[in-house]
């Protein structure tokens, strides 16, 4: 390991990501091995992530990797090898430094909706206070994954904090990796109610109603008063 990272900042990251990964499981948001995790240390040197092969479940501090931004996986514990999601959590976090954390998920509501070309709706006034607005990023052209290169974009607009793959999933960003799955479980939620809506708006004949505009009445008064 590095002598210039701080070895007392790296263990609390560590814990940091294994509550947060028990989180992400007990909520369903991620089974198996899938999906992935990562926070910044607070230099901002590197990264702390979950590797290939490692369910949200069963991280524990030996066999999270250490990452430096430039892309060099630090010798670790356990021989692992890192996540294929790896360049992209670098991506944002070399085009992002107010983002210091990122929560990615196979969620089933939020990654149906990317699945059937779908963004998912701001539907609620806490997702239109607590994220604006959620990007469907499409498969590339051979109809693979995303690419760092694919999704590095979308998060230069610095008003973007989540963001869903199409069948693929959801990536939260965050100051903390609380922030971040907090955003990944907003989005997960509300695709729910979103399906929901629509199909008791098609069961029963409605005209869909309308959307809100605004996450707080202290955003509408200032709207109402500029306008």
């Amino acid at each position: 390991m590095s002598d210039n990272l701080d070895f007392h900042d790296i263990l609390a990251k560590k814990d940091d990501l294994i509550a947060t990964a028990k989180r992400c499981f007990d909520l369903r948001l991620q089974t198996n091995a899938g999906g992935n995790l990562s926070v910044c240390l607070a230099s901002r040197e590197a990264i702390v992530i979950k590797p290939s092969g490692v369910g949200y479940n069963e991280c524990t501090r030996e066999n999270l990797q250490i990452v430096l931004l430039d892309g060099t996986v630090l010798p670790s514990e356990l021989p692992l090898k890192p996540s294929k999601d790896l360049e992209f959590h670098l991506e944002i976090y070399r085009r992002r430094d107010d983002i210091d954390a990122i929560v990615h998920c196979h969620s089933p509501w939020a990654t149906g909706y990317a699945s059937a070309g779908l963004e998912v709706p701001c539907l609620t006034v806490q997702t239109v206070e607590k994220i604006g607005r959620m990007p469907l990023i499409p498969l590339n052209d051979d109809l693979g994954p995303q690419s760092a290169e694919m999704i590095g974009p979308y998060f230069d607009d610095p008003n973007i904090r989540a963001a869903v793959m199409a069948n693929h999933g959801t990536i939260g960003t965050g100051k903390t990796l609380l922030a971040a799955q907090y955003l990944v479980e907003i989005i997960e939620e509300t695709a729910h109610i979103a399906f929901v809506r629509d199909a008791m708006v098609a069961a029963h004949g409605l005209q869909a109603p309308p959307m809100p505009r605004f996450g707080t009445l202290k955003d509408q008064e200032a709207a109402l008063a500029g306008g």
